[in-house]
């Protein structure tokens, strides 16, 4: 299986489970967007220093722009964005969709609403301190 499919398959599982299994529809919010173009612009900077400098490096027939013959990556071009694979930005839309959709989730169930401080609850040894 490719770089490409498993990229392509993540974002469509992230948005099947934001919109029908965790219900938060994130990706119908200008929050949401919002949030993501200011994570979008860290994450160019990241994987392209990464990506750029070959820290980090791909094989041409696992993501697309496949036949580049060059000896280093393309900064724009070639299935490539600021040097980095477009299934990295891919990958990148996937897990900050389903990082927000479970915290949403997570959130309208209820799960501490108010920090508390001190031993976890499970504990029945410890008392709490005043």
């Amino acid at each position: 299986m490719s770089y490409t499919t498993i990229a392509v398959a993540a974002v469509v599982l992230a948005v099947i489970a934001d919109i029908w299994l965790l219900r938060t529809r994130l990706i119908t919010r200008v929050d949401f967007w919002l949030a993501y173009a200011i994570m979008f612009v860290f994450q160019l900077l990241t994987n392209g220093v990464l990506t750029g400098r070959e820290v980090v490096r791909y094989a041409d027939d696992a993501i697309v722009g496949v036949g580049n013959d060059k000896a280093s990556p393309e900064f724009i071009g070639g299935g490539r964005l600021f040097f980095a694979p477009v299934e990295d930005l891919m990958f990148g839309f996937a897990l900050i969709l389903w990082v927000l959709g479970i915290w949403v989730w997570l959130g309208r169930k209820g799960l501490q609403r108010t920090p508390v401080s001190g031993p976890p609850r499970w504990r029945k040894d410890v008392e709490p301190a005043e």
